[in-house]
C-alpha cells in the first residue's frame, strides 16, 4: 500500500508498505551496514526508532531466531529501497517480511534511500511518521509536534529484564553482573564462551543488591539512549565506583560517565554501522568496530575529572570512544564489543575479565 515517510521539517519520502499501513513515529536515523538487518531490528537500543537502510537490497539472506540480538523486533519502523523476493541463505528459517508481519512490525521500501540518507546528513537526525499517502501533512506535522512535546523517553523500562536471573555454573570461576539497560545475545554469548557465570539484573536493581552477587566485576549493557532513568542508574553506580572494576558499554558508558560527573551531548548526525575506525592515543593503531549511537561524552566535561581519560576516539570526528579509570578500576566503550568470529571474543571484555580476575 502506498505510504509517506514525513520528517519533522515537513520533507516527504514516498514508498509502499509490506502490510496494512499504521501510523508510527520515532527518530529517524541511518546505518550503513550492509549485513546485519535483522541484529538492528532486534538490538533494544533501537528501541522507537525508525531506521533507514542506506544499503539498497535487504533481506536477500532471510531470517533465522538464534541471530536475533533480543527475543522481538524493536524498531517502529523499517525504512529500505527494495526488500528481496527471494531467500539465498541454508540457514534462512523465514524471510524479513514474514518476520516483521508475525511481530506486527512495519516496514516501508520502494523508498528512494539514497536522497533520504544525504538529507540527513545534511540536516541530521530528527523525528518522523510513517503514514498513508493521503494523509493530510498539517495533521501528520501536529503529531510529530505533539509527540515531540509528550515525549518521556522511557523505553529502557522495556528492554531490561523485569527480574534478575543467573546464566552458566555455579561452579564457575569468574561471576560477572550484567546491569541490563538492553543487553544483546552477543555480549552473554561471548562471556559464556569465556566460561563465566552471568547475574543479569534489572536496571531498577540498587547498589546493595548488585554487591550481594558477589560478582568479580559489574557491565553496565547497551541500551535506548537519553533516557529518563539514566541519571537515577547513575546514582546507583556512583557508590560502587572503586569497589568493583565496571566495564560500561555505548549507553552503559553514558550512564559510567554520568556517575563520574560527565556530561553527555547529542551529535547530529550518530555513528550506525560496522566500519568506524578508533584509535588509541600513543599507538599508530586502528580498529574497525559496530557503533550505533546519537550521543557522546562532552570531552570538555570529562577533561575536568581527575584519574579519567579519553584512551579512544573516532579517526573521522574526535569523538570520545573509549575511556578508562585506571584508579577506579573503571572502563567505557562507545562502541559495541562485538564477536570478530564464530566462538571469539573481542579484546575489551578479554580485557576485562582479566581486570577482574587481578585483586
Amino acid at each position: 500500500m502506498n505510504a509517506i515517510l514525513m520528517l519533522q521539517d515537513g520533507k516527504i519520502f514516498s514508498g509502499k508498505t509490506t502490510g496494512p499501513i499504521k501510523e508510527v513515529i520515532g527518530e529517524v536515523i541511518l546505518n550503513t551496514a550492509v549485513v546485519g538487518y535483522q541484529e538492528m531490528a532486534t538490538d533494544p537500543a533501537n528501541r522507537g526508532k525508525i531506521l533507514v537502510l542506506t544499503y539498497p537490497l535487504v533481506g536477500n539472506y532471510g531470517i533465522n531466531p538464534k541471530f536475533n540480538e533480543s527475543p522481538q523486533w524493536q524498531l517502529s519502523g523499517l525504512v529500505v529501497k527494495e526488500t528481496s523476493r527471494i531467500i539465498s541463505n541454508w540457514q534462512a528459517k523465514t524471510s524479513l517480511e514474514d518476520f516483521a508481519k508475525k511481530q506486527d512490525a512495519l516496514i516501508l521500501h520502494k523508498v528512494d534511500t539514497r536522497s533520504l540518507a544525504v538529507y540527513l546528513r545534511h540536516k541530521g537526525e530528527m523525528l518522523g511518521i510513517i503514514a498513508g499517502l493521503s494523509s493530510d501533512p498539517k495533521a501528520l506535522l501536529a503529531k510529530i509536534d505533539t509527540y515531540r512535546k509528550s515525549q518521556t523517553r522511557d523505553l529502557i523500562r522495556a528492554t531490561s529484564t523485569a527480574k534478575s536471573s543467573y546464566l552458566g555454573s555455579n561452579r564457575a570461576r569468574q561471576k560477572i553482573a550484567i546491569l541490563d539497560l538492553g543487553v544483546t545475545t552477543d555480549l552473554l554469548a561471548q562471556l559464556q564462551s569465556l566460561g563465566a557465570g552471568i547475574f543479569i539484573l534489572p536496571h531498577t536493581a540498587t547498589a546493595k543488591e548488585i554487591t550481594k552477587t558477589k560478582a568479580g566485576g559489574l557491565i553496565i549493557s547497551n541500551g535506548p539512549e537519553n533516557d529518563v532513568s539514566l541519571e537515577k542508574i547513575a546514582e546507583t553506580i556512583r557508590p560502587l565506583l572503586g569497589a568493583i572494576p565496571i566495564l560500561g558499554i555505548s549507553t552503559g558508558l553514558h550512564v559510567l560517565a554520568l556517575a563520574m560527573g560527565a556530561k553527555i551531548s547529542r551529535m547530529k548526525l550518530g555513528h550506525h554501522g560496522i566500519n568506524y575506525p578508533v584509535a588509541h592515543p600513543g599507538s599508530f593503531k586502528a580498529e574497525i568496530t559496530v557503533q550505533n549511537h546519537s550521543f557522546v561524552v562532552d570531552s570538555d566535561s570529562l577533561d575536568k575529572i581527575k584519574n579519567v581519560k579519553a584512551v579512544g576516539y573516532h579517526l573521522n570526528d574526535r569523538t570520545i570512544e573509549e575511556v578508562a579509570n585506571n584508579k577506579l578500576r573503571c572502563m567505557g566503550i562507545q562502541y559495541y564489543p562485538q564477536s570478530p568470529g564464530k566462538g571469539q571474543v573481542h579484546s575489551v571484555l578479554k580485557r576485562f575479565m582479566h581486570q577482574c580476575a587481578t585483586k
